[in-house]
């Protein structure tokens, strides 16, 4: 290969380092100013995977690489990986309808009564306790989702490569598609924490190796680690806490137990629904928290349809792409 293509590879796959750093290092100023697991953050990084998967097909067609040699296999073996993952979250995350609609039900059957008697206090705390149940079996059945088809795939940090050439191949594009193994289980274990389950363990956050292979750009081993290091600390602080850990889910299950308390208070007193501002205030407070997680999860919902057609664009280019090289 002349000099002048193998500095245009070098400069495509160091820009290709340089974008995955800057993605990187946003996303950690995100996480530092906003709740943790917050729809925000988490759509932030769902738009992060995606970028990586784009510029990774487009950096293939600047590199020389060889047609029909092992590259486009381990390419589409990692691809597989992100449409599978991609579907589970999608799966975990479409569960919140359900959800949604029990809690419909409990702001249904305090919107068209004036008067808050006894019976429609008892009403509305079992109304209640079939929303708590939905909440159970969602984070049970993606727990579920998990065991049987997360736990499979194995999205963990590889162990340290330490022989410089073997990353070097195919024009440096094994080191590009080892950087994007790494940081794509890094983002996916995150939203899958977020979105699915968490067993309240950073086990799967445990970072190990990258000193060992800093010639793929120091800046973005270091972006990453940091990140996986903050997100690993959060989980701890949270004293082991199991399910799914995104903040509206959890609030909205915070609003409910308000509300639920709120009305045994009252016990057997029955209360005019205007003067009682304490119940009402929970009431709206209840529906804003389910407003916002339904809205939040049909964005992400629809990011994921968008990006399995990206992952179909992707691979028909390079089969293409290599078809007609």
């Amino acid at each position: 290969m002349d000099p002048s293509s193998t500095n245009s590879n070098s400069n495509s796959v160091n820009g290709f380092y340089s974008f995955l750093t800057r993605g990187i290092d946003d996303l950690e100023r995100l996480f530092l100013n906003t709740n943790f697991m917050s729809i925000q953050f988490l759509q932030r990084a769902l738009s992060l995977l995606r970028s990586f998967h784009t510029q990774l097909t487009l950096l293939v067609q600047k590199l020389h690489l060889p047609v029909g040699d092992k590259w486009l296999d381990e390419y589409m073996d990692e691809s597989s990986k992100l449409w599978e993952a991609c579907h589970v979250i999608k799966s975990g995350i479409s569960g919140i309808e359900t959800y949604y609609s029990a809690a419909l039900n409990i702001t249904s059957s305090l919107d068209s009564h004036r008067y808050i008697t006894p019976q429609l206090s008892r009403q509305v705390i079992r109304a209640i306790s079939g929303c708590r149940r939905e909440a159970v079996g969602l984070e049970e059945e993606n727990r579920a989702l998990m065991e049987t088809r997360i736990q499979p795939l194995s999205l963990r940090f590889e162990e340290r490569v330490s022989i410089e050439s073997k990353l070097n191949g195919f024009n440096g594009f094994r080191g590009v598609l080892y950087a994007m193994r790494n940081v794509s289980s890094l983002l996916l274990m995150i939203l899958l924490y977020g979105l699915v389950y968490c067993w309240g363990e950073s086990s799967d956050f445990a970072l190990g190796g990258y000193e060992g292979c800093l010639f793929l750009g120091s800046a973005f081993m270091m972006s990453t680690a940091r990140l996986q290091q903050r997100v690993a600390a959060e989980i701890g602080h949270m004293g082991g806490a199991q399910g799914m850990l995104l903040h509206e889910f959890r609030r909205s299950k915070v609003a409910v137990e308000e509300l639920r308390g709120e009305l045994e208070r009252r016990g057997s007193q029955g209360v005019e629904w205007e003067s009682e501002v304490a119940i009402r205030e929970r009431v709206e407070n209840l529906r804003a928290c389910f407003g916002v997680l339904r809205s939040g999860a049909d964005n992400i919902v629809a990011q994921l349809d968008d990006f399995f057609d990206e992952i179909v664009e992707g691979r028909k280019r390079l089969l293409d792409f290599c078809s007609h090289r």
